[in-house]
């Protein structure tokens, strides 16, 4: 993707050097103190909280871990590699494509794009829609209108669903921004409300489908910074990140019913539809039966 020397997106928060720590809360400390007076009695409990104000003070234990609870940021001197900083620099001119595409096809339908943040963390990240953590991928919260993204991700991507490329980490960039534009048309809130329903399952695979979709209309009208291969790069991902992929690949067998996403299959087909005609209008999820997806 020819990407350098491009506009990059004023959108971003890097937030790479905050480091956040769960910490329990004061039940902990009363369950502990609980179970060594019941043991050893006072004389054990004197000695517990004697050692407890000698490693607080010597700044081995956080006494907030204990006493305070709930979550602790601190700021860290964060030097990123080079690659590591490139990726940084990419995501941001992959951002400002998303929001050149989407301001254009909003405003063809009279109506005004409201461009989502985007957050670079490590680890863990607070958001409206809860904590979230490297673990669960990229993501996007409707709460605040925020993807958030920890770039080790990537590496994820090329070592363990081999799917290397910067296509591909900017078509995942585009997944999410799909999400985006989901919540702002109420696609998200819809499916929300069908939380608990017995078929809600098969509603997030449509609202995932739709944001391969968008990507694709994205894709479509970003042709032009295209290079060989970066369509392959993006269906290879597509490919490796279907719920059918990573069920067969963690659990040894797959299980249609607990589907979430949707298949190989249908990922890379709804992402090549939104290529193929880059018509909004022509990648509604919602209406055509389940079996048809």
């Amino acid at each position: 993707m020819k990407w350098k020397g491009r506009r990059s997106s004023t959108n971003v928060s890097d937030q790479r050097g905050q480091r956040i720590r769960r910490t329990a809360g004061a039940g902990a400390a009363g369950t502990i103190l609980n179970l060594v007076g019941r043991s050893f009695g006072i004389k054990g409990i004197l000695v517990l909280v004697g050692l407890f104000i000698l490693l607080s003070v010597t700044g081995i234990v956080d006494p907030a871990a204990f006493m305070g609870g709930g979550v602790q940021t601190q700021q860290v001197d964060h030097q990123p590699t080079p690659e590591e900083q490139v990726r940084f620099e990419f995501v941001k001119v992959v951002l400002a494509d998303t929001e050149d595409v989407w301001r254009a096809e909003f405003a063809e339908r009279g109506a005004t794009y409201r461009e989502p943040q985007l957050v670079i963390y490590t680890g863990l990240t607070n958001t409206a829609c809860g904590q979230g953590q490297a673990a669960m991928g990229p993501f996007y919260c409707p709460a605040d209108q925020t993807i958030y993204v920890d770039l080790g991700f990537y590496d994820e991507l090329e070592r363990t669903f081999r799917a290397p490329g910067d296509f591909a980490q900017a078509y995942v960039i585009a997944h999410e921004v799909g999400h985006h534009v989901q919540n702002l048309l109420g696609a998200s809130g819809m499916v929300q409300r069908k939380r608990g329903q017995s078929d809600y399952n098969q509603w997030s695979v449509r609202l995932e489908l739709q944001a391969d979709f968008y990507a694709g209309v994205w894709a479509r009208n970003n042709q032009e910074y295209l290079e060989q291969g970066d369509i392959q790069e993006a269906m290879r991902a597509a490919n490796a990140i279907g719920d059918d992929a990573i069920q067969g690949r963690m659990r040894g067998k797959v299980v249609p019913h607990t589907f979430t996403h949707g298949t190989s299959e249908q990922r890379m087909r709804w992402f090549n539809k939104g290529l193929q005609t880059g018509e909004m209008e022509e990648g509604n999820t919602f209406e055509m039966p389940y079996s048809q997806l």
